[in-house]
């Protein structure tokens, strides 16, 4: 069995989680025995890739004579691998780093990716006795339990409903494939500090606390709206209205929806007439992720629900636009869309 070395590659769409991962390698006493090293960062596009190499090369090099050594933490590294010479001369200090020293290389990559970029040096790390680790952001739902973990770590008591309530206002429960959680863990941990000095007497953090503290930073809001819309999720759609209505200009948002109606009405059709999901991405010019949940989406409603839907939106364009017979002002275009959702929506009981 290959002995650990004090070399890492960790990679995910969890800021935070790369961030914590690093701080736990460096304390690890079974490699690094003279004491957690000092962090040294540095990035692959920080200079030319001679220099870079040149100076991580130098640094772990060298032992240590009067401290705890060097932990060389390094992102960016793509600049070092596109080309064989300078990948193999990274791979080659792989195997220079002196005791006490470390390195943990950093890549922070787009949510959804599934394998390890930078394969050759990944193989490497583990040919050395290195570790390769993926740090994933909480998904959907996921990131209430995250939160209710790192308040228990930081001493941070929650009331009922908080962690639920901070999730859900940086977006925790936003279901779209396609969005960017990459700094969610990070802005749910800075949030809970703040509401740590908030309560610094120990009271329970309330519900209340939270939407007073914690300002909204929903990614991809809308799209979670027009989810919620397709899926027929009612309850989760008049959750999201308030703020979709106050921040999405009333057009906007019918013609996203106009066109998700118009699409789930389209693959209904498709599939009533006998073709296969499986061939929706290629017929609709879809990628299967997309082709797949509108499929799940439109098996939820019939062709005569979808039509009163798209009715309905025309109905909301008309008041929106002032036609005359509609009743005018934005209060009640409001108050049309809460109705339409309620039923046009809401499957029926």
């Amino acid at each position: 069995m290959t002995q650990a070395a004090a070399v890492a590659f960790l990679w995910g769409d969890d800021t935070w989680g790369l961030e914590a991962a690093t701080e736990a390698f460096r304390s690890r006493a079974d490699l690094f025995p003279f004491g957690a090293p000092e962090r040294w960062r540095l990035r692959g596009d920080d200079g030319t890739p001679t220099r870079v190499l040149g100076a991580l090369q130098e640094r772990l090099s060298t032992g240590a004579m009067f401290d705890s050594g060097t932990l060389a933490v390094l992102a960016g590294v793509g600049p070092l691998v596109r080309r064989g010479e300078d990948r193999n001369a990274l791979i080659a200090t792989l195997s220079l780093i002196a005791p006490g020293n470390g390195l943990v290389i950093v890549e922070e990559t787009e949510s959804g990716r599934k394998d390890a970029p930078h394969k050759p040096l990944v193989d490497a790390v583990r040919a050395v006795g290195g570790r390769e680790t993926q740090l994933r952001a909480p998904r959907t739902g996921e990131l209430t339990r995250w939160i209710e973990t790192r308040a228990r770590e930081l001493g941070v008591s929650l009331g009922p409903g908080a962690a639920q309530e901070l999730a859900t206002r940086i977006g925790g429960f936003v279901a779209e494939g396609d969005i960017d959680r990459r700094r969610q863990g990070q802005l749910a941990f800075m949030e809970l500090g703040k509401l740590a000095l908030f309560r610094i007497d120990g009271t329970p953090v309330s519900v209340a606390d939270v939407q007073e503290l914690v300002p909204e930073a929903v990614p991809g809001s809308i799209w979670g709206f027009v989810d919620a819309i397709g899926q027929r999720n009612a309850q989760r759609a008049m959750g999201l209205s308030d703020r979709i209505l106050e921040s999405t200009p009333g057009p906007v948002l019918i013609a996203v929806l106009h066109r998700r109606i118009r699409d789930l009405l389209e693959i209904a059709d498709r599939l009533r007439t006998g073709e296969r999901a499986q061939n929706l991405p290629r017929s609709m010019k879809l990628n299967p992720y997309r082709a797949e949940m509108l499929a799940g989406q439109a098996g939820r409603w019939t062709a005569a629900e979808l039509a009163g839907a798209l009715e309905g939106l025309l109905d909301l364009d008309a008041m929106g636009k002032g036609v005359p017979g509609y009743p005018p002002g934005e209060p009640q275009h409001k108050l049309a869309f809460v109705r339409w959702i309620t039923e046009q929506v809401a499957k029926p009981t």
